[in-house]
């Protein structure tokens, strides 16, 4: 896995030099060129857009530690190193992956902040929106990730200078979600359909299923719902037949975002299946709870052979592995794609609108989109939808790709949940709610007088 060490201000930029490509995103080769006398032209801000995205690529190396493995749902394969603090939700300040992910996320948004003021130099019209509501995008998703994971942030919204001190304090949430859904409805604004822009690229329905995201986390139900269902009488997306396909089969109908990846190449390869692996980090990580197995109907879930690998190495009796993101071709420089919206999420996310908080809903739209998940799944149909079967469902269907913890904390399930697994044999740890948001970096809390460490760290 590649380590890129960063720091919240940095004062040179990295912008992708590319070639294009017909069908998707070209992240490759990167060379490391300043910002001044750059951006002279629409070509030129494309570059440093690029470079946006080449930032992303370093979110999935971390994320399932900082998500899965704090669940239910992942732990170590053997409890080695600073990776057991994940699965014990005991993470320490120090913590060399949360400090990493905290600068990988911030270094995207130096990235976005350092493009954006350059958008003048792009004449078509057209073209500037598209490039100005991918910006928009990306920074919002960053944000969307910190606040979840950290709580109260730094609000950087343009590239600042080390005296500027103003911006190196915590803001408090609300004034996060305020900006991401600021940055998200304008992106929304900006962007074109998925039919004209590269694969890989972000599109009004990607801003439209994360800013519902982001609404059904606020509880603004109506919006969400609103704006899923643009998403789906809009027709460009569609559930793939077999789900297996989802995750092996390149540009499929179902992805609506995700981070993209080269095999084979050492830049741009994705290394978190090899951490998944028995040769990996800690002899595998994201390793399946028998808690989330036990979860799934394994004898009738046809998702089953593609959550679990059988893994051989531990002895005669061998033990079951995560089995989506595997390229045993590709083991360290894989070409996975990271998916982090897909169209079975905005059905799922629908009945959750529609639910909105409840206890109950027959709605004949929201269970006609839960029971398409479940009949592709070779599973019986709801009658009705409530939240433990609708966070159940989810579970099943999203397993491993980062969003357990989050749905956990969105339903109000997260205490209750994270306790009760905390006190069976698998779990064997002391739970606390303060344990749900992450240590703010130490690293932070050195270099910046009025950086503050949330309670119980």
């Amino acid at each position: 896995m590649k380590m890129k060490k960063y720091i919240l201000i940095i004062t040179s930029i990295f912008v992708v030099l590319f070639s294009s490509c017909e069908n998707y995103l070209d992240l490759s080769p990167i060379d490391a060129i300043g910002s001044n006398n750059f951006y002279r032209n629409a070509d030129e801000v494309n570059a440093g857009i690029i470079a946006i995205y080449d930032g992303l690529q370093d979110i999935p190396e971390y994320e399932f530690a900082l998500t899965e493995m704090r669940s239910d749902n992942s732990k170590t394969r053997n409890s080695e190193g600073e990776w057991a603090q994940f699965e014990d939700m005991n993470v320490d300040p120090t913590n060399a992956t949360v400090s990493s992910y905290w600068s990988a996320s911030y270094n995207v948004i130096f990235r976005a902040n350092t493009v954006l003021p350059h958008l003048d130099v792009v004449t078509d019209k057209t073209l500037h929106n598209q490039y100005e509501g991918e910006i928009y995008f990306l920074r919002a998703l960053m944000y969307f990730n910190l606040v979840r994971l950290y709580g109260d942030v730094p609000l950087i919204d343009k590239v600042v200078a080390p005296e500027e001190t103003e911006y190196f304090v915590r803001k408090p949430v609300s004034d996060i979600y305020n900006f991401i859904i600021k940055d998200l409805t304008k992106a929304i604004s900006d962007l074109p359909n998925k039919d004209v822009v590269e694969e890989g690229r972000a599109t009004k329905a990607a801003a439209q299923a994360l800013l519902a995201k982001v609404y059904l986390t606020t509880k603004n139900y109506a919006e969400a719902k609103n704006l899923l269902q643009d998403i789906i009488t809009s027709g460009e997306y569609s559930l793939e037949t077999n789900y297996n396909d989802i995750f092996y089969s390149a540009n499929n109908s179902e992805i609506i975002f995700g981070v993209y990846y080269i095999a084979g190449d050492a830049a741009d390869g994705e290394g978190f299946s090899y951490a998944f692996s028995p040769q990996g980090r800690a002899s595998g990580l994201n390793w399946p709870t028998d808690d989330l197995i036990n979860s799934i109907d394994t004898a009738t879930d046809a998702r089953t052979n593609t959550l679990l690998y059988w893994n051989p190495t531990a002895g005669s009796s061998g033990d079951w592995a995560c089995g989506k993101f595997l390229d045993p071709n590709n083991l360290e420089y894989a070409g996975n794609t990271w998916i982090i919206l897909r169209y079975a999420d905005v059905y799922l996310m629908y009945c959750e609108a529609v639910l909105a908080g409840g206890n109950s809903s027959t709605d004949g739209t929201a269970l006609s989109y839960i029971n398409a998940i479940r009949n592709r799944a070779g599973l019986a149909a709801l009658t009705q939808i409530t939240p433990d079967n609708l966070l159940l469902e989810r579970r099943a269907e999203f397993a491993f790709e980062n969003q357990r913890l989050f749905d956990l904390i969105r339903f109000d399930k997260a205490e209750e949940v994270m306790d009760a697994f905390s006190k069976t044999p698998e779990g064997g740890f002391e739970f606390s709610p303060t344990d749900l948001l992450l240590p703010i970096p130490q690293r932070e809390l050195n270099v910046y007088s009025g950086m503050t460490q949330n309670p119980g760290y």
